[in-house]
């Protein structure tokens, strides 16, 4: 019998303090406990519980973070590629318009963001009571859950992470985050810039130029303050763009992140006459840049290139920044690859609460597809440069 256990628990100021520094994982700023505070004040209509992992000592030696939510059926049809004959049979089989979904991992983050083990956990054994402990939280008839979804797995942590398969969990591949390393390569933007093949550095330009009349700022806390509604809004326009997303955040998240990370943590706002028309947002983390949401407002962006220039100004905050990398998250790889950017591959895994239901439906997950695209080679070959 395992010595492991789970303790289950409703909000994260129920960890305890030597339960933190027992797992040590606060300096993965994703699994520290500001952030996870950041999201859960914020966004009060989900349901987040964290699972700790307890040896017989009752010490932390990892934890899992979740959030149950309703999802629209139609828009999981569509995300994932599903031809009309598979979309109209999952429709008939759920029979409603939305299933409650348990998530594993930050939904609002891509990334390998759902669990943390300690360097002096047993792995698989953990992996294993996390898999019982997320199964007897599914059954819970009070939560109504329907789906089980535990995301997102690099390759590397693949070895460990199929044992959900072990558990009848199917396994999918997802769309890349879209990565641009940028040690030993190039020391500043201008320097990086030469190093594309002409076209790539016209469009680059082209984008820089066309949106030279923007003024750019970056937003502290009473900024972002004032700013909550407009920031919302384009926000809210750009994932309206989107086939998908699981919830809509809430932006006081970012001003709760403002306040525990300030330079951490970076808003910057694009403004036309002082009207915002745009906004990055991104978080440093252990020498990386992760772009997180934008927004956009597109009666303005095809005339100013607006959402090019975001692009060009991750890259230029990954060299202000110090960062070994920019990650520039999912979603519109093949314009992030006209930057250099490569796909970083992600796995996730699903199945339905009940057994036969899981059986019936594995056929179907079997069939997800993410859409292709085309990878762009942006960089100077040896004999280029």
């Amino acid at each position: 019998m395992s010595a492991l256990h789970c303790s289950v628990l409703n909000t994260v100021d129920d960890i305890k303090e030597e339960q933190w520094q027992s797992l040590n994982c606060e300096t993965n700023i994703y699994f520290n406990k500001a952030l996870f505070k950041a999201f859960e004040n914020a966004n009060q209509h989900i349901e987040f519980n964290y699972i700790l992992v307890l040896n017989k000592e009752e010490k932390a030696v990892a934890i899992a973070t979740l959030q149950i939510l309703p999802i629209d059926v139609d828009s999981i049809a569509t995300n994932l590629s599903f031809s009309e004959r598979i979309n109209h049979k999952l429709s008939c089989f759920f029979r409603k318009n939305q299933v409650k979904v348990l998530f594993c991992g930050n939904v609002f983050v891509s990334g390998e963001h759902g669990i943390f083990v300690s360097s002096h956990a047993d792995s698989k054994a953990t992996f294993k009571a996390l898999s019982k402990c997320i199964k007897t939280i599914s059954t819970d008839h009070s939560k109504g859950i329907d789906v089980i979804f535990i995301k997102d797995f690099k390759e590397e942590s693949l070895k460990l992470t199929d044992q959900f398969t072990s558990y009848r969990y199917s396994r999918l591949e997802v769309e890349p985050n879209m990565i641009l390393e940028l040690t030993h390569s190039f020391s500043s933007f201008e320097e990086y810039k030469s190093q594309l093949k002409s076209k790539y550095r016209v469009k680059v330009n082209k984008a820089d130029q066309k949106s030279e009349i923007l003024e750019t700022k970056p937003l502290d806390v009473n900024a972002i303050k004032s700013l909550l509604p407009e920031l919302q809004r384009l926000y809210e326009n750009t994932v309206s763009k989107s086939n998908f997303n699981a919830q809509i955040l809430n932006l006081e998240t970012y001003l709760n992140l403002k306040y525990s990370y300030q330079n951490e943590f970076i808003i910057q706002g694009y403004f036309l006459e002082n009207k915002l028309v745009g906004f990055l947002s991104g978080l440093v983390n252990n020498k990386q840049l992760d772009a997180h949401f934008v927004g956009i407002d597109y009666n303005y962006n095809k005339q100013y290139s607006i959402y090019p220039r975001i692009l060009n100004d991750y890259v230029r905050l990954g060299f202000e920044l110090n960062v070994e990398r920019v990650n520039f998250g999912r979603t519109a790889s093949e314009i992030k690859s006209t930057l250099g950017a490569v796909p970083e591959d992600l796995v996730c895994y699903i199945r339905h609460k009940k057994s036969i239901t899981n059986l019936f439906l594995k056929p179907f997950f079997s069939q997800i597809s993410m859409k292709p695209f085309k990878q762009h080679q942006p960089f100077k070959t040896k004999k280029e440069a």
